[in-house]
């Protein structure tokens, strides 16, 4: 084994964020696109925890965390600059927030007859007054959470951003968060994001197809 496998699925939030990461340091990687109601037995053995991003690297180890992957990727001489800014305090909190108490409310949201309670529409209204538009402030500082190019903060929380807005864009248009809203919008027409869901067949092992754009292109064309 000589390419890093990632187990992934195209839609998960996490797993964007990690082929986002890789695609930007210009890693060769081979994916396997997963079926979530039949999840590849040799997946389970490497992390039975059962969810997507894993990555096996050509040494054996194993990364089972999107963050994780995202540091392996970033984290080296090319890349450096978008792994420090994401290690900033500031940034390191937004990422705490997003996965943590954002993430609860977003899945209520998003999802409401998984869960007990159903006032999806207060979840809704706490993940903007909480997160959201906090952020939106944030960004009328700088263009990104890096400053003026983009960083591994950037990366990690965008796909969660675009999966609250995408439950009722038109709600979601209508917000006065213009900075967020900009922001959001050109990560989603940015040729790094448009790559990054490059779709696979499903239950395969291909080659996922090289970024080639060159680092310079991704921070100019994300913004």
């Amino acid at each position: 084994m000589r390419t890093p496998l990632l187990y992934t699925y195209r839609r998960c939030p996490y797993a964007m964020r990690a082929r986002m990461a890789l695609l930007v340091a210009g890693i060769d990687f081979d994916a396997h696109e997963v079926s979530l109601r039949d999840k590849p037995a040799e997946m389970l053995v490497l992390s039975p925890k059962g969810s997507v991003p894993v990555m096996l690297l050509p040494d054996g180890t194993v990364l089972e965390q999107s963050w994780e992957i995202m540091c392996w990727a970033l984290n080296r001489e090319a890349t450096k600059s978008w792994w420090d800014a994401g290690q900033a305090a500031d940034n390191l909190d937004w990422l705490a927030r997003n996965d943590g108490v954002f993430k609860q409310h977003l899945d209520r949201y998003k999802y409401p007859e998984r869960y007990v309670d159903p006032d999806r529409i207060g979840h809704r209204e706490i993940g903007l007054e909480e997160f959201l538009r906090p952020l939106a402030t944030r960004l009328e500082q700088s263009t990104y959470l890096g400053g003026s190019t983009p960083c591994a903060t950037d990366l990690a929380i965008f796909p969660f951003v675009r999966q609250f807005a995408a439950v009722d864009p038109d709600w979601f248009a209508q917000l006065q968060i213009p900075a967020l809203q900009a922001w959001l919008s050109n990560w989603l027409s940015s040729p790094l994001f448009q790559h990054c869901m490059h779709k696979l067949p499903s239950q395969s092992t291909i080659r996922f197809p090289s970024f080639g754009r060159g680092l310079s292109s991704v921070g100019r064309e994300a913004g």
